[in-house]
């Protein structure tokens, strides 16, 4: 009578069951559980506006996520966000030329770094927003959120869309 080839636990060595030895190469025992489950890292790719795809994060996944492969039509790009359009620059103004009767400028003063507009103000108190942002989460509407929080429907959309932004939700 011949032997049949029966899989073992990597970890233990105790025999696996026929129908875990498809799949796995370690026993049930905790032990060995620990020892050798592995996780998987998942990534939601934005592809409409109704749901997210997700993916399992792989070498090939994340190759196609730099080559901008999925398209988040929320934000109107492929891949890297797109640069914010600056406001234009005025060309800078001839300097005269020097003539014998006007003598050449000295040299030009440098202008003053445009100073950076200061971030506008959210809405509701730092615990609102938080507040606001947990139920989004929870798949409450806009209007729901600003009735419990005691904003307005607008504020709450705001928050929203700031903690979009930040990458909070």
């Amino acid at each position: 009578m011949t032997e049949k080839n029966i899989a073992k636990c990597v970890t233990c060595g105790t025999e696996l069951h026929p129908e875990r030895a498809r799949k796995y190469n370690y026993c049930m025992s905790p032990e060995c559980q620990a020892k050798n489950l592995k996780g998987l890292t998942m990534v939601a790719v934005g592809v409409n506006k109704s749901a997210e795809q997700y993916l399992l994060l792989d070498d090939e996944t994340k190759t196609d996520l730099a080559e901008g492969k999925y398209h988040d039509q929320r934000r109107g790009t492929f891949g890297h966000a797109a640069p914010a359009p600056g406001p234009a620059r005025p060309a800078a103004p001839a300097t005269p030329a020097a003539t014998p009767d006007r003598p050449s400028p000295g040299p030009a003063k440098p202008s003053p770094a445009p100073a950076r507009p200061a971030a506008p103000r959210q809405p509701g108190t730092p615990s609102q927003r938080r507040l606001a942002a947990l139920y989004n989460q929870q798949g409450l509407r806009p209007d729901e959120i600003a009735d419990k929080l005691g904003l307005t429907r607008y504020e709450v959309t705001q928050i929203i869309l700031a903690a979009r932004s930040q990458g909070k939700l």
